[in-house]
């Protein structure tokens, strides 16, 4: 965002605030609240903020400030946990303190407390039990669901297989399957690649991610008072009603004549037990959660294991000396068999690969924001109820003390001198604690056996003439690899 519309917007809320009697100069500091950079009126700390890699300062701040400091947004205070040790203790060991939501315009407009992913309270705490239970009783985990990957892992080949070595967008395809395998969970159905509704609710998704991570959405929240002024946030709300009406009409309208004794999918299980709670005073089993929780699924299952299985294909490219110990490892556990999840602990390097291209691929840099549920002493400070809490998962993923070179690729990472896998600590891609994702186990079995099988079936290179690879990640909620395109030679 340009200076000079900075500066407009100050005056504009200046001139706001001074005619509804406000005293924008008066500042409440609470004792011994986290330290931090000096804030301006109005803007606070934006001045010196990176709005497009908001992270990025986040970090350079915490050198200055320590793990645990304060920025202002605006009019708004934000505390920062950063490093393994922090988040950890805040997330898990303090577990029952940190565990709200934190409350912000946009997705206070997208989920209006529905749902799991932004929800509050109470609600959150029925609709995560549910689902959690749900998730595993329709094979999270398990064989059966294991089964489903394999068989999507054949289409995604399939298509690989059809563009005979010349270069490809693989985007979409990866997407694709990777949707295919929550929707076979949440609706109990498998979509054809070309089906134009699951394009388009792709594409609303894949959308709606973008504008999300966008600098205009981090302005809307930080003065929703100028919403009107901001169209991202129109955007947003628009895609997130169209997405909604497609995911009534499309994937729930069909399983309204349900047999209770027969459920074959999550939608199942959630009218199921809609119908036992009808005369439930809470009402937690409605439309309105049922909608939102389908939404959360999708978004979490399509972005996130897809953008991680690009980068992996992507950083194969960067590193075919490594992309070869990838194959050599498979040739000598799997051969020509089918990869599965029990071939892991047999594949430490592979495992390794695998695990560092999510360290490295930092996909939800920020997480998701917490807030404190009380008054609280963390670290030597006092943070109030209703603190706004951002546990920085870019700093645990590139934190020095568990990570030698955090900010290369480098799989010697979790790998021993002997070339045992090693468990790290500060692995922590999916966060922590009892807001820790739902998928987590489900994203694990993906990412192996797709990265796996094509590695097995193909060679990842460049196409001809192309002779970098272009690590910058693009702006977004889910951090994603630039538009690139792959040569997927098929191995003998």
């Amino acid at each position: 965002m340009c200076f000079s519309v900075l500066i407009l917007l100050v005056g504009v809320i200046t001139l706001i605030c001074y005619l509804s009697g406000v005293n924008v100069w008066k500042r409440n500091v609470q004792q011994n609240f986290p330290p931090g950079p000096r804030p301006l009126p109005l803007i606070g700390n934006l001045h010196i903020l990176n709005l497009q890699r908001p992270y990025q300062t986040m970090c350079e701040l915490s050198e200055k400030y320590g793990s645990v400091f304060s920025i202002q947004m605006g009019m708004k205070k934000i505390v920062i946990l950063t490093g393994y040790e922090t988040v950890k203790e805040a997330l898990v060991s303090h577990a029952d303190v940190f565990e709200e939501r934190a409350r912000m315009p946009v997705t206070e407009d997208i989920s209006k407390g529905y749902g799991i992913k932004f929800s509050h309270g109470e609600n959150w705490k029925v609709m995560r039990r549910f689902t959690l239970t749900t998730l595993r009783d329709f094979g999270m985990g398990k064989k059966t669901i294991e089964d489903k990957i394999v068989e999507e892992c054949g289409f995604l080949i399939n298509h690989f297989e059809s563009f005979h070595g010349t270069p490809f967008d693989m985007k979409m395809n990866i997407i694709f399957s990777a949707a295919n395998i929550i929707i076979s969970i949440v609706d109990g159905r498998h979509f054809d690649y070309n089906d134009p509704v699951l394009h388009r609710l792709i594409n609303m998704i894949d959308k709606a991610d973008r504008l999300l991570g966008s600098p205009m959405i981090l302005l809307y929240n930080v003065f929703p008072i100028l919403g009107f002024l901001i169209r991202s946030g129109r955007q947003i709300q628009n895609i997130v009603t169209e997405v909604n009406d497609c995911i009534k009409t499309t994937l729930i309208e069909s399983h309204k004549q349900l047999d209770t004794n027969d459920q074959r999918s999550f939608i199942d299980a959630f009218l199921s037990r809609q119908k036992e709670e009808k005369n439930n005073p809470d009402k937690y089993f409605n439309e309105d959660n049922l909608v939102n929780l389908v939404q959360n699924l999708l978004a979490a299952g399509m972005n996130t294991t897809s953008s991680t299985l690009r980068w992996g294909l992507l950083l194969m490219m960067k590193y075919p000396e490594i992309q070869e110990k990838v194959q050599e490892e498979i040739e000598r556990v799997i051969g020509s068999s089918q990869a599965r999840a029990e071939h892991r602990k047999h594949m430490p390097y592979t495992d390794a690969v695998i695990h560092e291209v999510q360290r490295f691929a930092n996909i939800l840099p920020l997480n998701v924001p917490h807030e404190t549920t009380r008054d609280t002493n963390f670290k030597g400070y006092f943070l109030p109820k209703g603190t706004f809490i951002i546990p920085l998962l870019t700093s645990v993923l590139r934190d020095k003390t568990y990570f030698e070179n955090p900010e290369e690729f480098n799989p010697q990472h979790f790998l021993d001198s002997d070339g045992k896998f090693v468990k790290k600590d500060a692995f922590m891609p999916f966060s922590a604690g009892r807001r820790i994702c739902v998928g987590e186990t489900l994203a694990k079995m993906e990412l192996f056996i797709f990265f796996t099988s094509l590695l097995q079936k193909f060679t990842i290179r460049l196409p001809r003439g192309v002779t970098q690879v272009d690590l910058t990640p693009q702006i977004r909620v889910t951090t994603s690899p630039m538009p690139h395109l792959i040569c997927a030679l098929q191995r003998s």
